[in-house]
């Protein structure tokens, strides 16, 4: 079984390793203290110190085991040059018969087995704990036995618990493939419904419309079943839209948009203003550099959030903001306190979902959503809209 790759590891995830780090380091450190003070009495204290120091880095063992490895082993090999050299220097009195292994050399070992991603250099540097722990080629045969038990032991078992973690790792990742393909699923199971009955229900409709306005011959009639068929033709484009976004796996496609035109913001802001909603619209960049689907995206963001001020905050100044930038669009619609008062029967015709529902639609494109009221009175509305979002529309039927 091959590794798992771990990405940018938390120095501890939880308060737990935390606590116990801390105590390993801090106990580590106590234990060298006893161990070492009767020669620190006899030859100094540089030894101890550069154990001590070597020690501090058992804090760092799951984020920068690799660290932790490197300093060990400068330490062994500083300790084991000044035994065959100058044992006064780091008093490393090593007799000939002597195991010389130090504490930090231990946790260190189990460290790069288990955190280290690479395998090869997990291993090289285990070999390297084992040659100089081992003391090979300076002492006998028995005490070389002995460091190569104890070492490759401790790495046998850090090389087992990377395993298991290995494995539970790669069954969490594929427990959550499992939900994002169901997910996705249950989109392209919704687009075909979407599709197949609410396409053809709105296409009789605005069929219908069209019918109605040729047939009739009062103007009232004609102008009606115009307006109708007009927002039937805008509900199916939009709807194709949603279907193209819902049949995507990632959001990541291949195919070509279909063809289609960024609706005009100030047609929604007009239709506002002439119910006696003063409306201000700044456009800053060029509409025309955002895909289609998102520039309906946005136009349904700002249709919803005059919807609700006209029903919220009847005659509240509003004022709309777009920006094209680069590959994004900012928008925000910002109202103030209502200055006529609310129709309670008008606030009841809503559903209650309008504002999730965008949220909804804005998270289909990857888009960032946010609606709060503001202090003092009022209320805004802003998103954040990718400029391109390619849609799975391949004509399809």
């Amino acid at each position: 079984m091959g590794s798992v790759t771990r990405v940018n590891r938390p120095l501890w995830s939880n308060r737990h390793d935390l606590l116990f780090d801390i105590a390993l380091t801090l106990g580590t450190m106590v234990a060298l203290y006893f161990m070492l003070r009767g020669l620190a009495g006899q030859y100094g204290y540089q030894g101890m110190v550069l154990q001590e120091f070597n020690a501090v880095f058992l804090l760092i063992r799951r984020r920068f085991p690799l660290v932790l490895g490197g300093v060990t082993l400068a330490c062994d090999v500083a300790l084991l040059i000044s035994a065959r050299t100058d044992p006064a220097l780091l008093h490393s009195a090593i007799g000939p018969g002597d195991l010389w292994i130090t504490l930090a050399t231990l946790f260190a070992t189990y460290a790069v087995m288990v955190y280290v991603d690479n395998r090869r250099t997990s291993a090289l540097l285990v070999i390297a704990f084992v040659l100089v722990g081992s003391r090979f080629g300076v002492t006998d045969l028995g005490t070389v036995l002995a460091g190569l038990l104890i070492l490759l032991t401790i790495a046998g078992i850090g090389a087992y618990v990377r395993t298991l973690t290995d494995r539970t790792e790669q069954a969490i990742a594929e427990q959550r493939l499992l939900a994002e393909r169901a997910r996705v699923d249950e989109r392209v199971r919704l687009a075909g419904e979407m599709h197949d009955v609410v396409t053809h229900r709105l296409s009789l409709m605005v069929l219908q419309a069209g019918a109605l306005r040729v047939s009739s011959a009062e103007p009232a009639v004609k102008e009606a079943a115009e307006e109708l068929r007009s927002l039937g033709s805008q509900a199916l484009e939009e709807l194709r839209d949603l279907v193209g976004v819902l049949r995507t796996d990632t959001g990541e496609l291949e195919l070509s948009e279909p063809d289609g035109h960024c609706p005009d913001l100030s047609t929604v802001v007009a239709e506002s203003e002439s119910v006696g909603l003063p409306v201000e619209l700044i456009e800053v960049g060029n509409r025309q550099s955002i895909s289609p689907v998102v520039g309906r995206t946005a136009y349904r963001i700002v249709q919803e959030a005059l919807t609700n001020v006209r029903k919220h905050a009847p005659g509240a100044s509003t004022k709309v903001v777009v920006r094209y930038a680069g590959d994004r669009m900012r928008l925000t619609v910002t109202n103030a306190r209502a200055t006529e008062p609310v129709d309670q029967d008008l606030v009841a015709t809503g559903s209650g979902t309008g504002l999730l529902g965008l949220r909804q639609r804005v998270e289909l494109v990857h888009g960032t959503f946010k609606a709060e009221p503001l202090t003092g009175g009022g209320f805004e509305v802003s998103a954040i809209l990718p400029a391109y979002v390619p849609t799975g529309d391949g004509g399809a039927g």
